[in-house]
């Protein structure tokens, strides 16, 4: 599989959205590291963002909101909040 921006941003929105937790997603960013090529013209900057998601879960490095906001700008995409009550 070759890695795109928008594989890569679908991964990030799918950690935002809680559909895989951080270690899943650092296993993927990890193994897409060794086993996968990148979309030559976003080469470096795709391997830049999969290679910090590698080590998020680091205490040193971590992953914050801001960080996968400037990823998914980085990548061409925009992150929009809605925020609804949990129980009425």
């Amino acid at each position: 599989m070759k890695i795109t921006r928008k594989i890569l941003a679908e991964k990030i929105k799918d950690y935002l959205y809680h559909k895989i937790t951080l270690a899943e997603l650092v296993s993927w960013a990890e193994n897409a590291i060794m086993e996968h090529e990148f979309e030559s013209k976003d080469e470096q900057i795709l391997k830049n963002i999969t290679a910090l998601l590698g080590v998020s879960d680091v205490r040193a490095f971590g992953l914050t909101l801001e960080d996968c906001e400037s990823f998914l700008q980085q990548l061409g995409y925009k992150i929009e909040f809605e925020v609804n009550e949990i129980n009425k």
